[in-house]
């Protein structure tokens, strides 16, 4: 199911949110979920599309714009105007292939950094849309990590807690002035 919020795939002079970075609290709080779905929420997801647009991402979730609150919005294919984007409300992983791969990952809130993450390659997902309706997606290759990587925003993990090669994320970290102590790495 795709997003029925009609944005257009543009950057805008100025995002209407403001990011939040690596080192901000609000990234590393886990997410609450929404109650209800109405007019408020799908102003708040058009705003989270313009945002991820203007400043090229191909997800966003709401604490990189400092709400505390479970929302996603993604478009692994922005230069697609045929190809809406996608808006899941409290989304739930309700599968994983054991089927890995290792890809480089970016995130609007550590900009400049881009590190080797392993993820699975397909997933499934159930989640609200903006109409409040339960969805389920099946997604794989990038649009199944972006979800992903989305989705640990949610539960407070940035995808450098899941790096393995620790000397070129230290590298990399440093190099773009973010600390390395504001990593907390999975296993």
């Amino acid at each position: 199911m795709t997003a029925q919020i009609p944005v257009e795939k543009k950057k805008l002079e100025k995002a209407p949110l403001s990011l939040h970075y690596m080192g901000d609290r609000v990234l590393r709080q886990p997410a609450k979920r929404f109650t209800k779905i109405d007019e408020e929420t799908r102003r708040l997801a058009r705003q989270m599309l313009q945002t991820m647009y203007t400043e090229d991402g191909i997800g966003l979730a709401a604490p990189q714009i400092g709400l505390n609150k479970q929302m996603i919005v993604v478009d692994a294919q922005p230069d697609e105007a045929a190809n809406p984007p996608i808006v899941l409300v409290n989304p739930v992983i309700t599968a994983e292939s054991n089927d890995l791969c290792v890809i480089q990952e970016g995130c609007l809130s550590i900009p400049g950094v881009f590190l080797d993450v392993t993820r699975s390659k397909v997933i499934e997902v159930s989640y609200k849309d903006e109409t409040g309706r339960p969805q389920k997606l099946r997604a794989d290759g990038l649009l199944a990590r972006v979800i992903l990587h989305e989705i640990d925003h949610l539960n407070g993990i940035l995808f450098v807690d899941r790096v393995d090669n620790a000397i070129a994320m230290n590298q990399e970290l440093v190099k773009h002035g973010f600390s390395v102590k504001d990593v907390r790495q999975i296993k």
